[in-house]
């Protein structure tokens, strides 16, 4: 018998967690941090034993896709995680940043607990740089390739294929035995937008007899790239041919590589007015060293920029700032600066001094180029806030304000029909990575269009397949 249980993910968009049962074999996919509104379920303990696992297969390396193995590790499991080479290298990265977040947060708040006498209510970090190495080195890692099949143990076997959502990401097809029978299973993790600027398009799904498939953009679609880029464009211009700045909170994988090649683009065919470009994402630049490492799985434009001049992203105009004092200089440029900087939601990281610097001036534009989960303060801000706190500052909003969406790393609405309609034999389709209202639109969208039945997951939720 075959069972699904579900622990994140479920009627929201973080903290993707599914357990595969078959027979006495557990498999998990994903196991990540819980973001936003329900950030308290990370310190939780899990809703299972963590020894019991017996293998991990991640499907790409975002926070709320790996983000509490290292919790697992240390809580007892000891078994195998199969991922791609390039999610194994960005997940170093974004783990061990993590754990740094974790670490000086935790510092922070235990010096104003000491001046409170407070101490030991305090919450401990999930984990530590430590646990991270542990996790990397002490955990057997092993990286299938796109579309090569693996015996996963007797009766199970998988195959990875490309997502087309960030470098090194996958859907993933589990093929398991049942009373003599094959049966299959797919879990789509994040699936991308083909939107052409860094990424091969998102590969078919060609059989499944149940599928697992996210549901961030369920019930809208997105603007059409050339006219994202044309948005993009006029706002970067305006704001900078008015002396002002423009800043931009971007995630450090895709995201950022999109927005870099396509200023790369601007600046090669002189485009852009006299600025200055700043990367201040330590992570993002330590990111995109990783996907000059794998050009190959990028596009063809980006392969000829290495063949152009050594790399797929810099350019003359562009500065990487990795230390805090290299960060607070950027202060000093008054105006035409572009400031890409993490974290992308604005829950934390440098976006958050450069608001505290220039959000307030009505000169400046923020532009938001990626989804913001509920209660965090980028959601804020995307839904019209006059005034935010920021580092314990109430501070107006007077810089425009700009949500340009067709950026996404995931698929919309009907992109995501049209890749489940090439289904063949599909007879379940279950709902996880969505809010509740784009989950809802969307079973609607596929019993009209496609007249499939889909089921929408809850938190712990045990389903059987059959």
């Amino acid at each position: 018998m075959a069972i699904v249980r579900s622990y994140g993910a479920t009627q929201e968009v973080t903290g993707s967690c599914h357990v595969l049962e078959v027979d006495d074999v557990k498999i998990m996919i994903d196991c990540g941090m819980f973001q936003g509104k329900e950030e308290e379920k990370n310190a939780e303990p899990f809703y299972f034993e963590p020894s019991t696992i017996d293998y991990i297969l991640l499907t790409h390396a975002h926070l709320d896709h790996i983000g509490r193995i290292p919790k697992l590790v240390k809580e007892g499991f000891t078994g195998k995680v199969y991922t791609t080479a390039a999610t194994m290298d960005l997940a170093e990265i974004i783990l061990m940043d993590s754990a740094k977040i974790m670490s000086e947060d935790f510092q922070t708040r235990y010096r104003k607990a000491q001046r409170k006498g407070q101490t030991k209510k305090l919450q401990k970090p999930l984990y530590g740089p430590l646990d991270v190495e542990q996790t990397l080195n002490m955990i057997e890692w092993v990286n299938p390739e796109y579309d090569v099949y693996y015996d996963l143990c007797e009766g199970i076997s998988f195959v990875y294929r490309n997502a087309g959502h960030i470098l090194g990401s996958a859907f993933i097809e589990i093929t398991y035995m049942e009373n003599n029978d094959s049966h299959s299973i797919v879990f789509s993790g994040d699936i991308g937008n083909n939107n052409d600027l860094v990424l091969p398009h998102l590969a078919k799904c060609h059989k499944a007899d149940a599928l697992y498939v996210e549901t961030t953009y369920g019930e809208r679609n997105h603007q059409p790239i050339d006219a994202t880029i044309k948005e993009f464009k006029e706002t970067l211009l305006n704001t900078l041919e008015n002396n002002g700045n423009v800043l931009i909170p971007s995630f450090a994988l895709e995201r950022t590589q999109e927005l870099l090649c396509l200023l790369r683009e601007m600046y090669e065919n002189d485009e852009l007015p006299k600025c200055k470009i700043f990367l201040d994402s330590p992570m993002a630049t330590r990111a995109t060293e990783v996907y000059k490492k794998y050009a190959n799985e990028l596009i063809y434009k980006c392969q000829e920029n290495i063949k152009e001049n050594g790399s797929v992203f810099r350019f003359d105009l562009l500065s990487f700032t990795e230390t805090p004092e290299a960060s607070k200089s950027i202060n000093d440029v008054k105006s035409r600066a572009i400031i890409i900087a993490g974290a992308g939601m604005c829950n934390g990281g440098r976006i958050v001094h450069h608001f505290k610097h220039r959000i307030w001036d009505e000169n400046n534009a923020v532009i938001f180029v990626g989804f913001q989960a509920e209660e965090t303060l980028g959601r804020e801000i995307v839904e019209g806030a006059q005034w935010i706190n920021i580092l314990g500052e109430d501070m107006i909003v007077k810089a425009s304000i700009h949500t340009i969406n067709g950026f996404s790393a995931h698929v919309d609405r009907d992109g995501m029909i049209e890749w489940i309609k090439d289904i063949k034999g599909l007879k379940k389709v279950f709902l996880v990575h969505g809010e509740p209202n784009s989950q809802t639109a969307f079973k609607e969208t596929l019993k009209k269009e496609l007249n499939v039945d889909a089921h929408i997951v809850s938190f712990k939720e045990e389903i059987v397949l059959k």
